[in-house]
């Protein structure tokens, strides 16, 4: 019977894949046709229009640089947050704390994270949103390197609050960078670049970090990560833009308040849909050491490569997906189209996978739960290229602000809720089926609440041909 549900499960997964994947194919293939048709080969002059235009949407070298040192960016900053899991056991033993204070100590990350999100928003849309990169990650650096040398549990507290607030700014200034510097058809790429670090720095700190701390120890490790981590700065400050960032609307009064943003359906569609997406990725990262180790029998040295080999093929899995949709918009399609189909149609099939993890037998489910993890990097790549487009350069770190701060609460939630389950039923069933139930919840979201992904027209921009997202509101969503 688990043979069946497993194949049902699997042959429903690879329907919505092939959906994703061959749409956008599909596209590209009619573009081409048409192309050929349009320019026939005698037309020389019409072809180097052609081959013109194909030129000139090439990214310039300097924006592949920029790319690349914020996914670099977020690398770390995942490294980062993600360590002290891994170095839990040995902090534990050390320090001598109690199962309840060590929870509190990982917990401490999330809270000034989360709550410090809006604010960054608003002052990448108001600083120069460069420096201010530069600032907050030589912060962050700075505290991990102490936590590897202090060794009184309040002040590793205190640490964890610091690299709370100064990692909060990533994904406000990356929107805010990618909107200023980015055309819409570059976006998805350049978000599943610079998502696929969500993915690549777990994998690392898995596979690299609980390798050196049980050769070294986790002081040594946060000591040197830390130093060696800062010098990503100078060669930020070489490639970032040196002209002072402007929006396109030059006026920092388009940009929205709190209350014209909560208004708006798009906005609850973006951030009860990076909430659910959360819920699994959060899960992943706290409880699946635990699962391969407890649950499975597998030992540190196999759990490290299980994780870390599900996080790399997550991170694959979000470039190629951001790609294809960036590919997909140059062929013709729309962007609430293409950014869509990848941003709802992909959780369908985390939350399959997810939900057979509880249903067959161990082995098979060590090799669904990594396909989850592959399914959810192609789920991560368009969330937010759609966000950017919606909010414009005005307001891009201002939308994702308020954005990442509603969605990174359930960071504080999976921890507390998984662990009551696992108390109740004594085993990770119901676990994976909750997290599943809230996955299929992002694709409502993504799919059906969100609404088109065409600009808003904020206040204080001429309106015209708009209809109100939700009664009474004065912001609006752009029509199709």
């Amino acid at each position: 019977m688990g043979a069946i549900r497993m194949y049902c499960g699997i042959q429903i997964t690879t329907m919505v894949t092939y959906m994703l994947g061959t749409g956008a194919l599909r596209a590209l293939c009619r573009k081409k046709a048409l192309r050929s048709a349009e320019f026939p080969a005698h037309n020389t002059q019409t072809h180097m229009t052609s081959k013109n235009q194909l030129g000139r949407a090439k990214l310039p070298r300097a924006l592949v640089g920029l790319l690349t040192l914020l996914a670099i960016a977020v690398f770390i900053n995942y490294i980062d947050r993600g360590n002290l899991s891994i170095a839990a056991p040995l902090l534990k033993d050390e320090l001598g704390v109690s199962p309840a204070r060590l929870g509190f100590l990982l917990s401490a990350f999330f809270w000034t994270y989360a709550a410090l999100q809006p604010v960054y928003g608003w002052l990448v849309d108001r600083l120069n949103v460069y420096w201010l990169f530069a600032a907050c990650f030589s912060v962050w650096s700075l505290a991990t390197a102490a936590t590897g040398l202090v060794h009184v549990f309040a002040v590793l507290i205190v640490l964890r609050f610091v690299l709370g607030v100064s990692e909060a700014v990533i994904f406000p200034a990356n929107s805010k960078i990618i909107a200023l510097n980015y055309p819409e058809e570059h976006r998805g790429l350049a978000n599943a670049v610079v998502i696929a670090g969500i993915s690549l720095g777990p994998g690392m700190g898995l596979l690299l970090g609980g390798t050196l701390m049980a050769r070294f120890g986790w002081r040594p490790f946060f000591a040197v990560l830390g130093l060696v981590s800062l010098l990503w700065v100078p060669a930020w400050i070489r490639w970032m833009p040196k002209t002072k960032p402007v929006a396109s609307g030059g006026i920092a009064a388009a940009a929205p308040s709190l209350l014209e943003f909560l208004r708006l359906r798009s906005a609850w569609g973006t951030c009860c849909g990076l909430w659910c997406g959360n819920y699994v990725n959060y899960f992943l990262l706290t409880w699946m050491p635990y699962y391969l180790i407890r649950e499975q029998h597998y030992s540190m040295a196999s759990m490290a490569k299980i994780g870390g080999s599900g996080y790399l093929l997550g991170a694959g899995c979000a470039a190629v997906s951001g790609w294809l949709a960036d590919r997909w918009i140059m062929a013709g399609a729309s962007p609430t189209k293409a950014r869509k189909t990848f941003a709802a149609g992909a959780p369908v099939c985390v939350a399959i996978l997810l939900a057979l993890c509880a249903t067959t037998q161990p082995g098979v489910s060590v090799v669904l739960l990594v396909a989850a993890m592959a399914f959810f990097g192609v789920s991560a790549s368009n969330i937010y290229a759609i966000s950017q487009r919606l909010a414009g350069p005005d307001a891009a770190g201002r939308w994702v602000g308020f954005q990442n701060g509603f969605g990174n609460l359930s960071g504080a939630v999976v921890p507390v809720v998984t662990g009551l389950v696992l108390e109740r039923t004594g085993h990770f069933a119901w676990a994976f089926l909750i997290t599943a139930g809230v996955e299929l919840l992002a694709a409502v979201f993504w799919g059906l609440v969100l609404g088109p992904v065409e600009p808003v027209l904020w206040q204080g921009k001429t309106k015209a041909n708009v209809a109100p997202a939700v009664s009474g509101a004065t912001a609006v969503d752009a029509g199709d």
